[in-house]
C-alpha cells in the first residue's frame, strides 16, 4: 500500500532507477525539457544522458513513482578536482511530470540526491538552469541554494553559417 500525506495525498516512493525506466525517464524530459521552457537547454536532452549518468554514478539516479507510475527523476554524478580536497556534487537533471509538478515530487528527490551525495563525501552542489527560468531558481532558493551566479551561455548556430556561404558560392 502506498504511503499516504495528511491531507489523503499518496507520497512519491523514491527509488534508483533502473534500465526499464530508461524509456519513461526520458518522455518525461522530452515532456519537461522542450523549447518553450528553455531555448537551448531541450536540445542537449537526449537518451545519451541517461545512459551516461547511469552508466557512470547508478546510486544517483532515481525515480519518483506515485501509484506504479514514474513521475520525476533526478540524475547526478560526482566530481572530485585534481589537488582539491573537496568532492562536488552535480545535479545535473531534475524533472517531473507536469501534472505532479506541485506534489513535493521534486523536493522528495532532490532531499533523496542530497542525502546520498553526503554519504559519498560531497561537500558542495551545484546546480545550472537558465537565468530567467525562474520557476527553478525558486525551487532551488527553497531547497537551501543560494549564491547565485549568472554566466554565459553561447551558441553557434553552424546551420546558418553554413546556408550563408552556401548562398554566396558562384
Amino acid at each position: 500500500m502506498a504511503e499516504t500525506t495528511l491531507s489523503g495525498e499518496e507520497t512519491p516512493r523514491i527509488r534508483e532507477m533502473e534500465i526499464d525506466d530508461f524509456p519513461e525517464v526520458f518522455h518525461i524530459g522530452e515532456e519537461v525539457f522542450t523549447v518553450e521552457y528553455s531555448q537551448s537547454l531541450y536540445r542537449t536532452w537526449d537518451e545519451f544522458e541517461i545512459t551516461t549518468l547511469f552508466n557512470s554514478d547508478t546510486e544517483l539516479c532515481l525515480v519518483a513513482e506515485m501509484g506504479g507510475r514514474i513521475v520525476g527523476f533526478a540524475l547526478g554524478t560526482t566530481v572530485k578536482k585534481h589537488n582539491s580536497p573537496w568532492m562536488y556534487g552535480y545535479l545535473v537533471w531534475l524533472g517531473v511530470r507536469r501534472d505532479t509538478q506541485k506534489g513535493r515530487v521534486g523536493s522528495r528527490l532532490f532531499h533523496e540526491i542530497r542525502r546520498r551525495m553526503v554519504e559519498q563525501g560531497v561537500r558542495m552542489i551545484i546546480i545550472d538552469t537558465s537565468a530567467d527560468n525562474l520557476a527553478a531558481i525558486n525551487f532551488f532558493k527553497k531547497q537551501g541554494f543560494d549564491d547565485i551566479q549568472e554566466h554565459v551561455y553561447m551558441s553557434l548556430n553552424l546551420t546558418r553559417k553554413a546556408r550563408k556561404k552556401a548562398v554566396k558560392k558562384p
